[in-house]
């Protein structure tokens, strides 16, 4: 039976959204709950420094992951504007070139960075202690690229033809094939940390590959012809011009996190267990707004490509006021509950580690509404193709993180660590409000010039 596709372009903004995000949110949630149980297996029977071994390595996953998820998602935008213009030959080649380029950039990437792995964890400042934990799980996780460069994609381009349905049970299927394969390598077979990585590796190769063949079973729309499937330069450089800037906003925000979790590492050992366990509370909690901001993006591309740019600034609002109820019952939650959570990663005994994880918890929250707003304002701006305009923003997070690092964490120690964050969002959103007040009225400029034209 064909899955089919769904268009964003008619109809109210809120339910369309809502119904977008929630299987976004789920799946996102199911990612974060498989790194909660991860970072508890690996806390609860490995002990604190295998687990500030993954931690070490955290923000340097995030800047090569991150560089490839944020082209996945640009990759994506082309797609999602061509449907919404109805132009499906034009998509359809969209989609073959994506996958071209997804093939050499990912094998290139995964070769340049394990030759550079330990170099990079060394720069880092990583302890001694978990120098070798560290190494192993990111080496694994650098050979594994390719995995992750095709899940993401395949997943971007479902999302853009209006399902984001189909990719959460791919993603549900994963994440319980991980946790398995987590459990069997660190408590049957023994291989730690090497084993966390393993197996998170080998359940994203296995998903990808069920779902490309899911994906062009099951999308008639996907069909197309054999000159359809050849490699287009022009395609491939307009791919390039949203992909790489999107991939590049991600890496220049990690490279924030990864000046801020230096700071970090060179407070000792307890202080990278902290930071490793707030940060992964942080993430589950905060994978909403990311949902959110990924609906925006593909309801913003599919507006684009149909010429609507007042549904736009509609869906801007309706996504505001869904964020917001979010943030506070968040804070909420977060507010009364952070100690018990973070007993999950830590024993009691573990009262500075415990202490300093609830600190990083409480000082999050109350910036909560910042960072959804930024997610929003950054995904739409993208989904309008724009994506230079938001990687400016991932430079403004970069300054703020860095300049916490270099100044307040030296002075003030992990209290400092607990505002970097915080900061860098403030830094994102100061410039992003008047970027996307540019590019809406860009987009109303272009929508009235059309209209003159075939008047």
């Amino acid at each position: 039976m064909a899955t089919t596709t769904k268009e964003m372009t008619t109809g109210a903004p809120l339910p369309l959204i809502f119904n977008f995000t929630i299987p976004l949110l789920l799946g996102n949630i199911l990612q974060q709950t498989y790194s909660l149980i991860d970072a508890a297996i690996v806390g609860k029977f490995l002990g604190i420094n295998d687990l500030a071994a993954i931690g070490a390595s955290t923000s340097v996953v995030f800047l090569i992951l991150g560089f490839c998820n944020g082209c996945c998602c640009g990759f994506g935008i082309p797609v999602a504007q061509k449907f919404g213009a109805r132009e499906y030959e034009t998509m359809r080649r969209y989609v073959s070139v994506s996958l071209q380029l997804a093939t050499l950039m990912s094998v290139v990437i995964a070769i340049l960075t394990c030759i550079y792995c330990a170099d990079i964890l060394r720069s880092m400042r990583t302890p001694d202690t978990i120098f070798q934990g560290a190494y192993y799980y990111l080496l694994v996780t650098f050979i594994g690229v390719p995995c992750t460069f095709f899940y993401n994609l395949l997943s971007s381009i479902i999302r853009a033809l209006g399902d984001s349905k189909t990719p959460f049970w791919f993603l549900l299927f994963s994440t319980i094939l991980n946790i398995v394969l987590d459990l069997f390598c660190i408590l049957v077979l023994g291989w730690g940390v090497l084993g966390a990585g393993i197996a998170t590796v080998v359940s994203q190769g296995i998903s990808a590959l069920l779902c490309y063949f899911y994906m062009y079973r099951h999308f008639p729309i996907l069909k197309g012809t054999a000159d359809d499937r050849k490699f287009r330069m022009p395609l491939a450089k307009n791919l390039l011009y949203i992909g790489v800037p999107m991939g590049l906003q991600f890496s220049i925000t990690a490279i924030g996190s990864i000046m801020l979790q230096s700071a970090n590492n060179a407070l000792g050992t307890a202080c990278v267990a902290a930071f490793t366990a707030a940060m992964r509370i942080k993430m589950f909690f905060i994978c909403a707004f990311e949902s959110l901001g990924i609906a925006m993006a593909t309801y913003t591309g599919q507006n684009y490509g149909a010429g609507k740019p007042e549904r736009i600034w509609q869906g801007i609002k309706a996504s505001t006021l869904m964020m917001m109820v979010y943030a506070v019952c968040t804070f909420t939650i977060l507010m009364f509950t952070s100690d018990k959570i973070s007993l999950l990663f830590v024993d009691a005994s573990e009262t500075e580690i415990l202490r300093d994880t609830v600190l990083f918890l409480h000082v999050s929250c109350y910036f909560f509404p910042i960072l959804g707003l930024l997610c929003i304002l950054r995904y739409t701006i993208q989904g309008a193709g724009y994506t230079n305009l938001a990687m400016l923003s991932g430079v403004s997070e970069m300054i703020a993180r860095t300049l916490v690092s270099i100044y307040a964490v030296p002075v003030f120690g992990f209290l400092a660590v607990c505002y970097g964050d915080p900061v860098a969002w403030v830094a994102a959103d100061l410039f992003l409000v008047p970027a996307f007040i540019y590019v809406y009225r860009r987009l109303k400029r272009r929508k009235g010039a059309s209209s003159l034209l075939s008047a």
